[in-house]
């Protein structure tokens, strides 16, 4: 498996409302509906559902166990 791209070393502060959100690819630092550089490699979005309004934290350092959410593994990088 390839080594993903290491965005930042702390999460993503977001607040969001309830919608159906398309994540980041894993791997790479800015949104794969922008970049779509992960078409080829075998990372891929993530997208995940959001019931109701609320602040969320995502990964940034693209190595969490539960994407796309942050589980602090970023602190043993």
């Amino acid at each position: 498996m390839a080594e993903p791209h290491i965005a930042q070393k702390s999460p993503y502060a977001v607040e969001l409302a309830q919608a159906i959100i398309g994540g980041a690819a894993v791997g790479f630092e800015k949104p794969a509906v922008l970049r779509r550089h992960h078409k080829g490699s075998e990372f891929a979005p993530v997208k995940f559902g959001v019931a109701k309004a609320e602040k969320l934290w995502l990964c940034g350092c693209k190595h969490t166990r539960n994407p796309p959410f942050c589980d602090g593994t970023h602190k043993t990088l």
